[in-house]
């Protein structure tokens, strides 16, 4: 017997939901890295959530950004460096840091935020304003 994969059962790289997904977000990347080139997706991201709460344990952040302990870390350090976060122990929990956006990093964020609205719009200008909204809702399910 000839145990030949059936026409239906042929796996298409290029059909695969991973791959698709994959070159959607190079070509965010792209985007982004075009608009804001001086940082990251996940920089803008932690300094984005970071002027919205306030201040916020490095641990809290992490998980508001969906980025383990060890990336949000490096992310918080690198944002330092730049002058954009100040971080402080919690006087009660020497192991905990809390952050806080600098003047600089607050006036980064809001510099930066019309552009992450433009990064949004081309990423998303191939579709309809419906398919837009549906995109976003469906995708959303995928968390």
């Amino acid at each position: 017997m000839d145990q030949q994969p059936s026409k239906d059962a042929e796996y298409v790289l290029e059909q695969q939901v991973g791959f698709i997904m994959r070159q959607a977000n190079q070509r965010h990347l792209a985007i982004f890295a075009r608009h804001i080139p001086d940082l990251t997706p996940m920089q803008f991201a932690a300094l984005a959530q970071l002027c919205a709460l306030g201040r916020v344990s490095q641990n809290a952040l992490g998980r508001a950004t969906a980025m383990d302990a060890a990336t949000i870390k490096g992310v918080v350090d690198r944002l330092r460096r730049r002058g954009y976060v100040a971080s402080s122990p919690d006087p009660d929990d020497q192991r905990r840091v809390h952050l806080t956006a600098t003047t600089e990093g607050l006036a980064a964020f809001r510099a930066l935020a019309p552009l992450a609205h433009g990064i949004t719009a081309e990423t998303l200008a191939p579709l309809s304003d419906a398919e837009q909204t549906d995109f976003l809702r469906l995708l959303s399910k995928l968390r």
